[in-house]
Order: structure tokens, then sequence, then C-alpha cells
């Protein structure tokens, strides 16, 4: 049984058919730890001649509303086919920020249906009778909800043990529960490109060291690019580590050219 189940309600399936045979979402598909379902919303139209599943708002305005009738259904039968019920997540710009707090807590969840808007959104029965978690990816407006769907399941599938190659690399990213800062810069080789060079303290093989200066780049790109996050409780933030005796001077900058 996989760890995680994502059930998909949509009215464009075929928009995942790429998404789901690439990278890590694949690996992860194939090594049985993550499973996805997608199911089209128009097999639980009423009209089962054109398959329509939106009408005009009642009182007027733009566009067209997906009707509630055809959204209950398919949720419904949606939830017989699992083993266990799912949290039904609604994705919409008036939902709560979706953050890497809000990703591990719904990693913990074995199964999510995610049910894709489109047009001008649902009828707001369809919020009333399934009280879904409101996500949003972000202030802006989208054509429909399934881009946010997969930024909801890229983000989840790192929280399941076994999906990434290092357990270590989903607990020190950014915003993680190793580090709610922003990450420290990192290199590879060459050590040197048109004269820009890794930091000699990376280099030196002084595991102290290249903690400490993790650590203080990290603050430092914090402080410089997201102070916000500086604002979060003491106790979810990183503990710098000892800088490395008899070395008071101040951690190597990223990378610099010479003068």
């Amino acid at each position: 049984m996989p760890a995680l189940r994502f059930d998909i309600i949509t009215l464009f399936p075929e928009i995942f058919s790429g998404y789901l045979t690439q990278s890590l979402l694949h690996k992860a598909i194939e090594a049985g730890l993550v499973e996805i379902v997608v199911h089209d919303l128009r097999e639980w139209s009423a009209d089962t001649k054109h398959h329509k599943v939106d009408d005009r708002p009642y009182g007027g305005g733009p566009g067209m509303l997906i009707q509630v009738e055809p959204v209950i259904a398919c949720v419904e039968a949606v939830q017989a086919m699992g083993p266990t019920p799912g949290q039904v997540v609604l994705l919409t710009p008036q939902g709560k920020p979706l953050g890497q707090r809000l990703v591990e807590q719904l990693s913990l969840h074995p199964r999510l249906i995610l049910l894709c808007g489109r047009y001008e959104g649902f009828d707001h029965r369809v919020l009333e009778i399934l009280q879904p978690m409101e996500l949003s990816i972000g202030d802006y407006v989208l054509n429909g909800g399934e881009v946010a769907a997969m930024v909801v399941i890229d983000s989840t599938i790192r929280m399941v043990p076994g999906v990434l190659g290092d357990e270590t690399s989903s607990h020190l990213d950014s915003f993680s529960r190793g580090n709610r800062l922003l990450e420290f810069p990192q290199y590879t080789r060459p050590r040197e490109f048109r004269g820009w060079s890794v930091p000699d303290v990376l280099l030196n093989g002084n595991h102290e060291a290249i903690a400490a200066w993790r650590s203080a780049q990290s603050r430092q790109r914090t402080l410089m690019q997201r102070k916000d996050l500086l604002a979060a409780p003491t106790q979810d933030l990183p503990t710098i580590p000892p800088a490395v005796s008899g070395n008071d001077s101040p951690p190597a900058a990223p990378g610099t050219a010479p003068s």
C-alpha cells in the first residue's frame, strides 16, 4: 500500500499525462511509494449527451460556474474507491497560502483528493457541503487548478520516505523542518569559472567550519531576501553551530570575482 495516494478531480485529465511519467514522481509511483489516480469530472455529469458540468451564475456576471451536482457525486464516488477516506483539498486563490509547514502537514494524510476548478470556480454549495481544505499557491489567478495540484503533489511527495535519494535533502531545504530560513549557497565543479571561485571554507574538509559557514550564510541570505522569516518563533529557527576555535573572523562570502 502506498504511503500517499492522490485522487485528482479535473475537467482536463490529459494535462497530467506527461507530468505523471517524469522524474522523481514517476520513480515514486513505480516504486509503489505514491499512487495517483486522475478522475474526469465530466463522467459524473447528468448530461449524458454533452457531459456538461457548468452553467451561468444566478444574479448575473461573467463566465460560468461548475455545478454542484456532478462535483458532489464525483467526490462521493471517489471517496468510496479508496480504503480510507481522503482529505478533500480545493485549489483556489481564496485559500490558505501553501507553505512548507502546511506541506509537511499534508504529507501526514494517507490520501488527498485534489479538486481542480475551472471557469469562474464552483457553485458555493460545493464548499458548504464538502467543507474542503482550501489551498492557494499564491496571490494570482490561473486558468485552472491543475497546475496548482501539481505544485501540491510535487512538494508533498518530497516528504515521503524513499522518494528522495538523500533523506536529509527535504530536511535542510529552504523553509523546511531543519532550516526554516533560506538555504545556504552551494557549489560544484569546477572550482573556478571565469574568475568566480568556490569559497575556500568549503574546500578545507573542516566540517565544523563548513557547518558554521552554511548556517551564517543561510541567515545572511534570509536577512537580505526574506527578512520576514526571521520573525518566526525561536524554536523554529536552526541553531548556528559554534565557530571554529581561534577563528573569530566572519565567514567567507559566497564566491566572488577577483578585483
